[in-house]
């Protein structure tokens, strides 16, 4: 799912683009959520210390002491994929905006039939960049590569599960597997799983904990290579403890 966060210091103006976007999510099939908007900027840097942006829908000029320069410089030194989009009604701007690596423009009054041609585009961004972080389930429907705790092989299908849902689709598991960040690791042979997901391993009973109380198994054959991942490689997780014990 794609998470969006907007943020303009007129909230009437910041409520009405949550309700257009949530009409064109529905419209088009598209899996993503407005999941947190604001006038204040400062909250947008709050929100995004423990919370993904995938899409930053930001107004230039917020009438703050940050202006929607600042706060996207302030978002892209922590988050170097995340999609920025300015609405303006000052196109001058527009220059000095590139610095921040700026995906778009909407001019104010933003209409729908513009917001939907950028919407399309973003989808076709993520479809075509191999350097994004996502994972294509459809044509619709494109997962952070954060939110996965695991891949699961169900037959002819591939169950994706997240902390808000799962998502299935056919594909080949092995192709899959080639195409993961290195984080991704392979621990069951019917099972990939994100290491940075992993809060603890119980190798007694063979299970992977993630959060939300959602677990997967370790499979004899996978075992040792998966500990292997985790005492001498260099792959970031939250990893709270490896238990041997009951």
């Amino acid at each position: 799912m794609l998470n969006f966060v907007l943020c303009d210091d007129n909230l009437s103006i910041v409520k009405k683009l949550k309700e257009m976007l949530e009409i064109l999510f529905v419209k088009n099939d598209i899996d993503a959520k407005v999941s947190f908007f604001t006038d204040n900027p400062q909250k947008v840097l709050e929100y995004e210390r423990n919370n993904n942006i995938d899409v930053l829908i930001l107004d230039i000029n917020l009438n703050s002491n940050i202006s929607g320069i600042d706060l996207a410089q302030k978002i892209r030194k922590n988050n170097k994929k995340v999609y920025i989009i300015f609405s303006t009604g000052h196109l001058e701007y527009s220059l000095v905006a590139y610095s921040v690596k700026t995906f778009d423009y909407l001019p104010k009054p933003i209409t729908m039939e513009r917001l939907e041609i950028t919407l399309n585009r973003l989808l076709d961004d993520l479809s075509n960049n191999p350097s994004q972080k996502y994972v294509q389930i459809n044509n619709k429907t494109i997962i952070n590569e954060k939110e996965i705790n695991y891949i699961k092989r169900d037959k002819m299908k591939l169950v994706f599960c997240t902390n808000s849902g799962e998502y299935q689709t056919y594909n080949s598991f092995n192709k899959l597997e080639s195409n993961l960040s290195s984080n991704f690791v392979r621990c069951h042979k019917s099972y990939i799983v994100n290491t940075e997901n992993i809060l603890n391993i119980n190798t007694n009973k063979n299970k992977i904990i993630f959060g939300n109380n959602l677990s997967c198994d370790i499979g004899p054959k996978y075992k040792n290579n998966l500990m292997e991942v985790f005492k001498y490689g260099t792959i970031s997780n939250n990893l709270d403890s490896i238990n041997n014990g009951e």
